[in-house]
């Protein structure tokens, strides 16, 4: 720890103890001779017998944990006596180390005796001990609720040419870096000793009970004996508890661990089962080569049906989630074996609670949304049939039909309109008579079914919707393929014949424009056919326009479908509950605020009724200011995590999908016709993904962690005989108190 030598005597003082007015003893961490810390105050005790009591570890008796680890936590050896509160008498000899402070009845803040020849001066840090048993804690990182590391999802390959710029855009950024020289400031020692403070802020309350609950081993016995009317009392209550206590035993002696034993069993076999269905959905299809939607160069071989398929991968992520479960909640079950002081499983905690949560509103919204297709598939599906007639068939071809006519006034090319519509209509007979009328019949069916899965949440019918809309729109895309290579290829052929019209040519090797000589019959033929181009130009740019605006129409409502999908199986509800509820519970960092400076008037040597205190802006006489101290307050907050931190991953996913397609590097591929592909699934699924680890446990290791668990449980009630007894004791007392 640092030493202080800045002529200040800084004081940290819980806000709890400003209540007391009686006298006692202030124990706490010596941090340095003007550093103190101050943990709790023993009342009615003295200052030699509760010195000897540090000494020789009686006020840490009985403690569940060893105490050595509070120590090491806290970077302190020993505990210290830091001076009196509230004491009659003032000291003879003013010691930094041995403070004497006061407390004044409906008064806010303590007050240190601290005279002006000492020559220093006072700060007092005002701080509110967490509780550990609520799981507060003050840390000066945020808090994670992720698990930081990558997402399982696949991932595709982008295009050599983007590659390139990427490369030289980072090549870019870091020749302007050098530039500049970045300075970093060294921390200083206070700063570097401030997270030994907050640990130690961690612990105080629960060294503060271990101590109070110790400190009748040191003052007088304030027990009394019973009177006769208590005894009795105190035996009709013993007879419950040794009722309860004995039916409670055989009942955790015989019944319970075959029932744990079952339960473990029947966990074991869910982990075997799901095994076999990931196993299933992470295999890799037997397609040498295939061009994915969702990526932009061909995928050799190492894709599943998680990765085509929206419904699949829900069902993969959701059994992902129930394999993690056993192993997440034994970790948990252990997080009371040490001291609670330790904040090392909170995330994990708000992670596990808010996966449950969220799976059981996702099944509740489910139920009710499965009971209403169930109820009206009928209904429901002619509402869909409709609609899939409307927009993909019938309505398709009104638009094809008004473009081989004049759209909008334009004067089009007759014949190529009369082609390009003739065949996409053909297209659109043969998927209509053949996919549609497959459909169509069975939709009621499919509606049912549909309504049925919806038992196994809401997000199993929004992922089925999803595949069902990438399946009845595949004449679109198909359509957008077509277009979209035929304006490609002609505006590629435009742009060359455009050079060769101005005597130039595309040099490939250095990209870029150089010279060069044609022959008149080279240039002729070539303005022949860059002529002609142009002019048919206008009727590709209108059905290339037409199936664009169509796919990105259907692009937007997969989004939406997709980050459904992500609010339903991702949204921080249990955080935002913590941070309405308790705060403290999400610490994001510190708060040093300043509070105004309090003076006060020494006290006379008679004792505490001369003790007076004025507030600063008050003023005081010239006479009396030699007699008066000023003691500086600093209150110490935990700052929340605010709602920017805990929706940062919606906003990095929001980012994402604005860097997609609000970019001007996709709208230059959409005005020169390349192929826009949508935001690819493991971008999408890898918010979802975020709070699962990269490998799953398997079966033997579920096993030996739920082992782990009962063995420590086990050993933890076993142990220590003394501890069953009173935790048996304490059952049946509750249990007695039910039956009464």
């Amino acid at each position: 720890m640092v030493a202080n030598n800045d002529g200040m005597l800084r004081i940290f003082w819980p806000n709890n103890l400003t209540r007391t007015t009686t006298p006692g003893v202030i124990v706490g961490w010596r941090n340095s001779d003007l550093d103190l810390f101050v943990i709790t105050v023993l009342e009615d005790v003295e200052v030699r017998s509760v010195e000897a009591a540090l000494r020789m570890g009686t006020l840490f008796r009985h403690s569940p944990y060893p105490v050595v680890r509070i120590f090491q936590l806290c970077d302190r050896s020993n505990m210290h006596v830091l001076g009196t509160l509230n004491h009659p008498d003032l000291p003879d000899s003013f010691e930094p180390t041995r403070i004497c402070a006061f407390t004044i009845p409906g008064a806010k803040r303590p007050y240190i005796y601290c005279p002006p020849s000492a020559d220093l001066s006072v700060q007092i840090v005002l701080f509110d001990p967490p509780n550990p048993t609520q799981m507060q804690y003050m840390s000066l990182e945020p808090i994670s609720l992720a698990l930081g590391r990558g997402a399982q999802g696949p991932s595709y390959a982008a295009d050599e040419v983007e590659l390139q710029e990427e490369r030289r855009r980072v090549d870019q950024l870091v020749a302007k870096l050098r530039f500049h020289t970045v300075v970093k400031r060294a921390p200083t020692k206070k700063e570097l000793a401030l997270t030994s403070i907050l640990r130690q802020m961690n612990c105080a309350q629960e060294v503060a009970d271990l101590l109070q609950k110790n400190t009748p081993l040191v003052g007088p016995r304030r027990k009394r004996s019973l009177s006769v009317s208590e005894r009795v009392v105190e035996s009709a209550q013993s007879l419950y508890a040794f009722a309860a206590v004995s039916i409670w035993t055989l009942f955790m002696t015989y019944a319970f661990p075959t029932l744990l034993y079952l339960f473990k069993v029947a966990i074991i076999g869910h982990r075997m089962l799901a095994e076999g269905v990931l196993q299933i959905l992470e295999w890799p299809l037997p397609l040498k080569r295939f061009q994915l939607p969702e990526s932009r160069q061909p995928v050799n071989g190492r894709f599943a049906l998680k990765d085509i398929s929206a419904c699949c991968q829900q069902v993969h992520l959701r059994l992902q989630q129930f394999s993690y479960y056993p192993t997440q909640y034994s970790f948990l079950r252990r997080r009371h074996a040490p001291w609670s002081s330790f904040p090392t499983t909170n995330s994990d905690y708000i992670r596990f609670y808010n996966s449950l949560w969220l799976v059981a509103n996702d099944v509740i919204i489910g139920i009710a949304l499965g009971s209403f297709l169930s109820d009206n598939a009928a209904a429901t599906a002619q509402f869909l049939g409709t609609i899939l007639d409307d927009y993909t068939i019938e309505g398709l071809k009104s638009m094809i039909r008004w473009l081989m006519s004049y759209p909008g006034g334009l004067k089009l090319n007759t014949e190529l309109a009369a082609f390009m519509g003739d065949l996409f209509l053909w297209v659109i007979e043969y998927w209509s008579s053949t996919t549609v009328m497959l459909i169509l019949p069975r939709l009621p069916m499919i509606v049912y079914l549909i309504g049925c899965s919806s038992f196994a949440g809401a997000s199993m019918p929004i992922a089925i919707f999803s595949d069902l809309l990438s399946l009845t729109t595949i004449h679109i895309y198909s359509f957008y393929i077509a277009s979209a290579r035929i304006f490609n290829w002609q505006l590629t052929i435009i742009v060359s014949l455009f050079h060769l019209f101005r005597g130039k040519k595309r040099n490939v090797l250095r990209n870029r424009i150089d010279n060069c000589d044609y022959d008149l019959d080279q240039l002729l033929l070539g303005t022949i056919l860059f002529t002609l181009l142009f002019f048919l130009l206008p009727t590709v740019v209108v059905f290339y326009l037409t199936f664009a605006l169509a796919r990105m129409t259907i692009i937007s409502l997969k989004a939406t479908l997709d980050t459904c999908l992500a609010c339903l199986n991702h949204f921080p509800l249990f955080a935002l509950m913590l941070r309405i509820k308790d705060s403290k519970r999400l610490p994001g960092g510190v708060h040093f605020q300043l509070l105004d400076n309090v003076q006060f008037q020494l006290p006379s040597q008679g004792g505490m009724e001369n003790f007076e205190h004025k507030p600063g802006e008050d003023g005081a006489e010239e006479e009396q200011e030699s007699l008066s101290t000023s003691v500086a307050y600093i209150r110490l907050s935990s700052t929340p995590l605010s709602l920017r931190q805990i929706f940062e991953q919606y906003f990095q996913l929001w980012a994402r999908i604005r860097q997609h397609y609000l970019s001007p590097k996709v709208v230059f591929r959409l005005l020169t016709g390349r192929f826009v592909p949508p935001l690819g699934r493991s971008e999408m699924y890898g918010l979802q993904y975020s709070v699962l680890p990269r490998e799953r446990a398997t079966v033997s290791e579920v096993w030996k962690s739920l082992s782990k668990t009962q063995a420590t449980q086990a050993n933890r009630a076993v142990g220590n005989p003394r501890n069953r007894t009173s935790a048996m004791e304490a059952s049946g007392r509750a249990i007695s108190k039910q039956w009464k």
